[in-house]
């Protein structure tokens, strides 16, 4: 992460995410951060992020989420050269759907 956003309150939203202990705990987190059109953008780009390690083409990765072009390969490139979240996340949990 950029340096100039690392901070308190950042270090205490990384610290709220990781204190949820069920899905349930993290669905009510986010509920109660996010707006509606957040959750959708983040679940999407985990999608996305899903489809793009299944090798799944922009096109229909586009189609499939209704991101634009540019997110997706916003998407690949944290995939690609990003700190590994994606990757990690991804490994360790079975995403339902798409």
């Amino acid at each position: 992460m950029n340096s100039e956003l690392k901070n308190e309150k950042m270090e205490n939203l990384f610290l709220a995410f990781a204190a949820a202990r069920t899905p349930e705990e993290a669905e009510k987190l986010l509920d109660d951060l996010c707006t509606i059109s957040e959750l959708q953008a983040m679940s999407n780009r985990l999608a996305a992020a899903r489809m793009l390690t299944d090798s799944c083409t922009f096109n229909e990765i586009c189609e499939a989420t209704g991101l634009s072009t540019a997110t997706v390969t916003r998407v690949n490139r944290a995939l690609k050269y990003g700190s590994g979240g994606y990757r990690l996340i991804l490994n360790r949990t079975r995403v339902r759907g798409r």
